[in-house]
């Protein structure tokens, strides 16, 4: 018999989805149930130019951080088991899906974009890739394909609290 995705503790969980799905506030939640470490790729990218990400792309462009996140992705998936929160357009990299498929399961946090939109719109976080909503739904309709060809598809809605998504995460890697 398969061994499941969170009993084996060789497959990494990847959390993947379009800006302010959730990713950040789940992964948390998921890794607390699951006794595993929680990696935000974006604190780490950060932490390692020594900038924003805003800062980054406004300074060496969006190519040069997606090269950072490529590594930073390869980097972090090689740690102990854990739930990995790659950017929101990691996935649009050939290179971060095989990496992804190979090292564990990929779960799309399918928030729909009017919610990701309205996130997006309340958080202090400065988006250079959403600089406004036509711009933001554009990207968000380009990445939609790679999202559903995620192993495990997680609905989330506005009233869902981490706890929820994790348990329905959980439920899905578990199948």
């Amino acid at each position: 018999m398969e061994q499941s995705p969170i009993s084996n503790p060789q497959s990494q969980i990847f959390l993947i989805g379009f800006m302010a799905c959730g990713k950040s506030t789940v992964g948390p939640a998921l890794a607390a149930k699951l006794n595993r470490p929680f990696i935000d790729l974006d604190p780490l990218i950060e932490a390692k130019v020594g900038c924003t990400i805003a800062e980054l792309i406004a300074r060496e462009g969006e190519d040069r951080f997606r090269q950072l996140e490529t590594e930073t992705l390869r980097e972090a998936a090689q740690d102990a088991c854990a739930i990995i929160a790659p950017g929101g357009g990691a996935i649009t990299r050939a290179e971060n899906r095989q990496l992804m498929s190979q090292l564990g399961i990929t779960v799309w946090l399918d928030a729909p974009f009017d919610l990701c939109w309205r996130r997006i719109e309340r958080d202090a976080t400065v988006r250079p890739l959403a600089p406004n909503e036509e711009s933001a739904r554009a990207r968000y309709e380009q990445r939609l394909p790679l999202y559903q060809q995620a192993s495990v598809r997680v609905a989330i809605g506005e009233w869902q609290s981490p706890d929820e998504i994790s348990e329905a995460i959980i439920a899905g890697v578990s199948r």
